[in-house]
């Protein structure tokens, strides 16, 4: 098999075009960071903004291929993933190492191109998103650590802007790790038997789907008051309100069509809804600081 062919079943394995969910939010961080800046040249932006766009790749790439990695035999053995690019054979081990490695190498690189603040944290970054592929071995909390995962971002990227935080984006990473923990509530129901078969950790293998499932509606309602906490802190207008409201619509529809004896939508509710939510908010809270509230 070619190094083509390879590549392109790694990057099908970690479905790179799921990268949509978290990007927007990185971009938004960038965003709000910049309205506050004196202006700089085009180029300044071009080159931030492709950092942060390489720095989101890298990572994400490192951290599905490194799960892909950690979890082959316990992918082996479930149903629903059984046809995994690793777990079936169809890729090598050493290629997705060499693959992991690479995009680690990615990452760190785009992160010193940002500045000296993002290369220092950034190995926590990596630590934090290799972790996660451990967690469900021993803690029903592993969802939470997914969620700082993708926190990381919105902060990682104001950090890339401005150097230092503030109060605004900690709570937009803040609704990001809630939101992100509530949807893999959700699709962790999807394994509920085959986890408590196995001796993995995770709130539905831990309570039950039903009770899961009111779990993910509880961190979700968390998840749009401190998003409603983030639109006050950012002093956002009506575009970015129509953003938040447009979430909560969302997030009431993708609960409303999984149901503890009916999960054959999960795959609406997981991969469609998800990734609305990230780009109606990029869109309409971006658009409402470049069009009506930058300082």
């Amino acid at each position: 098999m070619s190094v083509a062919q390879r590549l392109k079943i790694t990057l099908e394995m970690i479905k790179i075009e799921h990268t949509l969910f978290a990007l927007p939010f990185a971009f938004l961080g960038a965003t709000l960071a910049a309205s506050s800046l004196p202006s700089q040249p085009a180029s300044f932006w071009i080159s931030k903004f492709l950092w942060i766009t390489v720095a989101m790749i890298g990572a994400r790439s490192a951290a599905m291929t490194f799960n892909r990695i950690a979890d082959r035999r316990i992918d082996a053995e479930n149903p629903r993933t059984a046809g995994r690019a690793l777990p079936a054979g169809h890729l090598d081990l050493n290629f997705a190492w060499a693959f992991t490695i690479s995009a680690s190498v990615v990452f760190l690189f785009a992160a010193a191109r940002l500045n000296f603040l993002t290369l220092i944290l950034s190995p926590i970054a990596l630590a934090s998103i290799f972790l996660y592929s451990f967690t469900k071995r021993f803690t029903s909390l592993s969802h939470f650590v997914l969620g700082w995962c993708l926190a990381i971002a919105p902060s990682g990227a104001w950090l890339a802007i401005q150097g230092k935080l503030e109060a605004t984006p900690l709570l937009l990473s803040l609704s990001v790790m809630l939101w992100t923990a509530g949807f893999d509530v959700l699709y962790a129901c999807q394994d509920y038997d085959f986890d408590r078969q196995s001796g993995l950790h995770s709130i539905p293998s831990k309570l039950g789907i039903g009770r899961a499932l009111w779990v993910a509606r509880g961190i979700h309602l968390l998840m749009f008051t401190v998003l409603i906490l983030f639109f006050l802190s950012a002093k956002l207008g009506g575009v970015g309100l129509a953003g938040v409201i447009a979430t909560g619509a969302l997030l009431f529809y993708q609960h409303s069509i999984v149901k503890a004896n009916d999960l054959s939508r999960m795959n609406a509710a997981f991969f469609t809804t998800n990734a609305l939510v990230s780009v109606i908010l990029f869109i309409t809270i971006a658009g409402d600081v470049l069009l009506f509230h930058q300082r």
